[in-house]
């Protein structure tokens, strides 16, 4: 590897966007994936797009913008599918529709051309600002800071919601912690990775990371390795080969995962859910004593 590359201040600055991205998107990526809302993440990008539109649209700074409606439909997601008679996914989607019509809204409102909104859309992580870099680190800090401190909780939530809250976890207040992380994730990474391809970013890397174990701490940590590989692979690819880095990342996730599924060393006889519980009933070992006395739970 030639690493003259990385003597170009914009060279890195787009590694440092990977490492950053890669490994927040990942760790979001496991909380959706085990949850099984895996279209929260289009749903907060087009809401952190729609949220940046407005803004440029008002003339004001678009990542606070961005940062306001990603957070407000976290906190909209959630209750909202606590009250309503039907699925998260239901919920979901019914957001993501409305996201995605007030993104298209706001382009249409705007005047003279569009390329400045449209580069939302595909991200651009050769051209990410100092700026952009403070927010992915203050993000990725405080979601590994999160899930250091709160392991035990956030396992037992991701385990069985139900069964948690039983257990005396605040397993309400974990729930939406985890869709907040998750808009404050996607925000923080549109401008480089771009509204339609962080998606692929949060899932792939996650969803590799579980054909391989099941154990939530490896997991975790496979996942952001695999997240930070294909953001570099990608830059390296776009360098070398003068190709768009977005792409290639969601290209070499996408391979990443197709290889981990042909060679996934798990048994076929349980689901990942029911292998998941396994690793689980060690947490809660280390979580009913939150409580003076542990359910009887079948």
């Amino acid at each position: 590897m030639d690493f003259s590359i990385l003597h170009y201040g914009f060279m890195q600055k787009a590694f440092l966007a990977g490492l950053l991205g890669g490994v927040s998107c990942a760790v979001a990526g496991v909380l959706v994936v085990t949850l099984r809302i895996t279209a929260i993440g289009t749903c907060m990008a087009h809401a952190a797009l729609a949220g940046a539109l407005l803004g440029m649209l008002l003339g004001t700074d678009g990542l606070a913008m961005a940062f306001v409606f990603s957070l407000g439909v976290a906190g909209l997601i959630g209750p909202l599918s606590d009250r309503a008679d039907f699925a998260p996914e239901t919920v979901v989607g019914i957001v993501f529709s409305a996201m995605l019509g007030l993104a298209f809204l706001f382009i249409g409102l705007m005047p003279g051309p569009k390329s400045q909104a449209m580069n939302l859309f595909w991200g651009s992580i050769l051209t990410v600002r100092a700026l952009d870099l403070w927010v992915m680190g203050v993000v990725t800090i405080a979601l590994l800071a999160g899930l250091g401190l709160f392991f035990k909780e956030v396992r037992a939530v991701l385990c069985h919601r139900s069964v948690a809250l039983a257990t005396g976890v605040p397993a309400t207040a974990i729930y939406y912690a985890m869709l907040f992380a998750t808009g404050a994730t996607v925000t923080a990474a549109l401008r480089s990775i771009g509204g339609l391809l962080i998606f692929s970013l949060i899932i792939n890397p996650a969803a590799a990371a579980y054909q391989l174990s099941y154990d939530l701490k490896r997991i975790f940590i496979l996942a952001g390795v695999f997240g930070v590989f294909s953001c570099w692979g990608g830059l390296l690819a776009s360098y070398y080969f003068d190709i768009p880095s977005g792409a290639v990342i969601v290209i070499l996730s996408t391979a990443l995962f197709v290889v981990c599924t042909l060679f996934s060393p798990k048994k076929k006889g349980l689901t990942r859910r029911q292998k998941f519980s396994l690793s689980f009933s060690q947490g809660a070992q280390m979580v009913a004593p939150i409580t003076p006395e542990k359910p009887h739970v079948r």
